[in-house]
């Protein structure tokens, strides 16, 4: 199974590259941030537990969000071509749990995609983007925000996956086309 993990930046380019890699392997997208609303709207256990920290102004901790990845995973079957995680991990602590879930099914993260974008780029990017798409968190100040908690808290599990021999390193400068030829050696390599 193939298993990958979509690591960068804010503006790096994750949701872009994430549709092609999900058209070319026919792999799963699971998105964090799509997942945990699906369960409160659908008002599961998981769902109602997440939304009261939610509505309490919390984080939702890791080992719920791992349950609900794992319910998520569990509910797609036995005969997907695997998954590509977007919008998570986030910290170490998440990847460790990651590892756990997934070798408790008897898979591993195949391979984790690094999308590297300079500062100056992401925040353009960002800028451009929030006029296409008429988000209001695209601006430069809120950019630099978001940019400051990627560095400190997602930042350091370049290394973990470093280590662990997953990180492939991909130039996001270019063009789309070029950084997922990139891409695709990459997972091919793996595959």
């Amino acid at each position: 199974m193939l298993n990958i993990v979509i690591f960068g930046a804010p503006g790096s380019g994750k949701g872009t590259q994430s549709d092609k890699i999900i058209a070319e392997y026919g792999v799963e997208h699971i998105s964090t941030g799509d997942v945990l609303r699906a369960e409160i709207k659908g008002n599961t256990e998981l769902g109602k537990t997440a939304a009261a920290y939610i509505n309490d102004g919390k984080l939702v901790p890791d080992s719920l969000i791992i349950d609900i990845l794992a319910s998520t995973l569990d509910a797609k079957g036995k005969d997907i071509k695997g998954v590509i995680f977007d919008g998570f991990p986030r910290t170490i602590a998440q990847a460790e749990a990651l590892n756990s879930m997934l070798a408790e099914r008897g898979q591993e993260v195949s391979t984790v995609i690094g999308l590297e974008v300079n500062d100056e780029e992401l925040i353009k990017r960002i800028i451009a983007r929030g006029k296409t798409s008429g988000r209001a968190d695209d601006n430069e100040e809120t950019a630099k925000k978001r940019l400051d908690t990627y560095y400190n808290q997602t930042m350091p599990l370049k290394d973990f996956y470093i280590k662990e021999g997953k990180y492939a390193k991909i130039d996001g400068v270019g063009s789309i086309d070029d950084i997922y030829s990139n891409i695709k050696a990459a997972i091919d390599a793996v595959k």
